[in-house]
């Protein structure tokens, strides 16, 4: 059987590590040819390169050094991709840092590091992607000329302990996929974005585990906390023909934290 992205050109930033690398798994065990965007190639976590581990599954990626924060990177990103492939049918801007500080602990170079990555890689990343998606025709099925799927969390629309310049860029995130779905929807532009929940990527965190866990769980209505695979599979309806009508939304994946 086919999968739900069969035969999609899809690139996926912060693909190495955590979130992105399930999107980027998920995406290619759905039939995507992935390009896997990334300042480095190993996982956080630990374990095989998202390019072996895709390969060793039977998927199609390759791997490029990109530095979200540059134009020139995701210029060329995209450039490479449309010049082999032909097109670019879905966007990932998942790539993020944070820094793990309060607002009076914060400086100018922390709050410019993260918001470079965080809210003007974003940015770049959408804006070249509309450059390309405006120059393709749409695609018969899903009715599109090409879907953006970005990351944005739920502190971007709660209060983010200890994380203040990270959960402003996520709220800034948020805002950018309704502006984008709004301006473009006439250009058969689709714009998305997931917003996770607590997700445990079993990557280095800032403070100890024990203290996100007295955080998080108590405020999960769901049973377990998130999982990288649970975005993922968010990302890939987004991503997919099946989400149709759907332009605009910032999805909570957060195990009813939301809601209660």
């Amino acid at each position: 059987m086919t999968g739900v992205l069969q035969d999609k050109i899809a690139i996926v930033t912060g693909a190495s590590s955590g979130i992105g690398r399930a999107i980027a798994s998920r995406f290619a065990e759905e039939g995507a040819y992935v390009v896997l965007a990334d300042v480095r190639s190993d996982p956080l976590e630990g374990g095989l390169p998202t390019e072996d581990l895709i390969s060793a599954a039977g998927g199609a990626c390759v791997r490029r050094d990109a530095d979200v924060a540059v134009w020139s990177d995701v210029d060329n990103l995209i450039s490479e991709t449309v010049a082999t492939h032909g097109r670019l049918d879905v966007m990932v801007n998942n790539a993020a840092i944070s820094d793990g500080l309060r607002l009076t602990e914060a400086d100018e170079a922390s709050w410019d590091r993260v918001m470079s990555v965080n809210l003007k890689g974003v940015f770049f990343g959408c804006k070249r992607a509309v450059q390309q998606m405006l120059t393709q025709p749409v695609h018969p099925e899903g009715e599109a000329r090409g879907r953006i799927v970005n990351i944005s969390s739920q502190h971007g629309m709660i209060s983010s302990p200890n994380e203040f310049a990270y959960g402003v860029s996520k709220a800034g995130v948020a805002y950018m996929t309704r502006q984008i779905a709004s301006d473009y929807a006439a250009d058969r532009i689709v714009c998305n974005a997931v917003a996770p929940g607590k997700i445990v990527t079993g990557a280095p965190t800032n403070g100890t585990e024990e203290d996100w866990k007295t955080y998080a769980i108590p405020r999960t209505p769901w049973p377990r906390l998130g999982k990288p695979s649970d975005i993922a599979s968010a990302a890939a309806f987004l991503a997919s023909d099946r989400a149709t009508y759907i332009t605009g939304e910032n999805l909570m994946v957060d195990g009813g934290w939301s809601a209660s």
